[in-house]
């Protein structure tokens, strides 16, 4: 009953009702445009290409673009190459001091780094556009068939691509600006769940007609899923409070200051970042070997291509842990956060302003970082476990890795603003005690 009447008061406010009902068409042109295929492809001879982006990099990439890149679609590229272009510009404001000083222009700076950030997406979808097809044809050869022949249709299917990749990051802003949530984070999410439904009745057929435990065992597997769930929850929403109190200032007749407030510090500030990073250098030993023959792969290179072996996941793993305190070094600036404190005539108690306070937060953030890392790089290696068990490749994908830990941040952090929305009206909340946090609004979120 309690939720029935959560859904009530969720379509009794009309502006709330207005941003899903937005959402929910928006998401719907996207999928729609996920299943339109390049002119000029056949989408019977995709057979290879499906085949391949079962596993590996390349089943990580269909998931993302939402089943796109197997398809062949207009938005096979997906909106990747926006967030790898994000990153770099973010790594620049830290590194570059000209792009430092535009990021404290505030607004018209902001607007300058998105601009360039959109013009170095539209140089990865060419480089990347002009790579699928060519990846492509070879797929397309496999299965009796190929692309067309001709310069123009190589141009004209990267142009369609590009754009179509731009169209989606339209949309993505558009369910920001009107919409409910992050557009460009629920557009990865949508991706994501959507191979979902088909990989839970596949493995559930599969427990069903082979001699592998039957309903038990899937039963069993669905309640290991639920547990990965809880900590990758627990790994998003873990903060450590750090308590800071205002001095009082008496201006005129009326007092400021003096209440205590506190500083949340993320257990896992780099969020989702140190898989991506890790992800690419992992990547390299196979793209080397697929410059080399078979017969000059040495055993070190195939044991490095092994993604369920026990030397690529524990060399994965660290690099999770180095590359974690990497991105939280970067992103949370401990002596910025005590300039600030000192300038708002903030301190933490029993700790004195400036160089102690600094050296305070930077211990702390050490100290709550290091169980973060280690939980992040179980996380991210939990579907080899999951493969190695007995569960099927495409299933496993949402044991961990980048895309559970998409999937959990994006729906708290969607559920928080519906639960803002309810308890601006007067509403009850979504839950009976407490409120949802999500990764927003605490110290280094992204």
């Amino acid at each position: 009953m309690r939720f029935i009447d959560t859904i009530k008061n969720i379509w009794k406010i009309e502006d709330l009702r207005k941003r899903i009902s937005i959402t929910l068409l928006l998401i719907i042109i996207y999928r729609f445009g996920t299943y339109v295929v390049l002119p000029g492809v056949d989408p019977g001879a995709l057979t290879a290409l499906q085949a391949q982006t079962r596993g590996g990099l390349l089943a990580l990439l269909d998931m993302f673009s939402g089943g796109g890149f197997s398809n062949a679609s207009v938005f096979a590229l997906g909106i990747m190459p926006y967030i790898s272009a994000s990153i770099v510009m973010q790594l620049m404001t830290i590194i570059v001091p000209s792009f430092q000083k535009l990021q404290r222009e505030g607004e018209s700076g902001r607007k300058k780094i998105n601009q360039w950030t959109r013009y170095l997406t539209v140089i990865i979808l060419i480089f990347q556009g002009t790579a699928y097809l060519t990846n492509l044809n070879v797929q397309m050869r496999m299965a009796g068939s190929a692309l067309p022949s001709g310069y123009w249709f190589n141009i004209s299917s990267t142009m369609i691509m590009a754009g179509g990749s731009m169209f989606v990051l339209w949309l993505g802003e558009r369910i920001t600006d009107r919409g409910i949530g992050n557009g460009i984070s629920f557009i990865i999410m949508v991706g994501i769940m959507a191979r979902l439904p088909h990989a839970f009745f596949q493995e559930f057929i599969s427990r069903m007609s082979e001699k592998t435990g039957g309903l038990v065992m899937f039963l069993f597997e669905n309640l290991a899923l639920l547990f990965v769930i809880a900590g990758a929850i627990a790994l998003v929403q873990g903060t450590r409070r750090v308590p800071v109190q205002y001095a009082k200032r008496i201006v005129g007749n009326k007092q400021y200051g003096g209440a205590r407030q506190y500083i949340p510090l993320k257990v896992n500030a780099a969020n989702v970042m140190p898989i991506i990073f890790a992800q690419a250098i992992m990547m390299v030993p196979i793209s080397i070997a697929g410059f080399a023959s078979s017969g000059n792969t040495g055993s070190v290179m195939m044991a490095f291509m092994n993604n369920t072996g026990f030397w690529y996941n524990f060399v994965f793993a660290l690099l999770i842990i180095a590359f974690t305190y990497f991105y939280t070094a970067i992103t949370i600036n401990p002596t910025q956060m005590a300039d600030d404190l000192k300038r708002n005539n903030g301190f933490i108690p029993g700790i004195k302003p400036g160089k102690a306070t600094k050296n305070y937060l930077d211990e702390i953030m050490s100290r709550i970082t290091l169980p973060g890392a280690f939980f992040l790089a179980l996380v991210a290696i939990m579907p080899a476990f999951a493969s190695l068990a007995g569960v099927s490749q495409e299933f496993s994908q949402f044991y961990g890795g980048t895309s559970l830990l998409i999937l959990v941040g994006v729906v708290l952090d969607t559920l928080q603003q519906i639960e803002s929305h309810l308890l601006m009206r007067h509403y009850d909340g979504l839950l009976k005690s407490g409120r949802i946090k999500g990764r927003s609004g605490t110290a280094g979120s992204y």
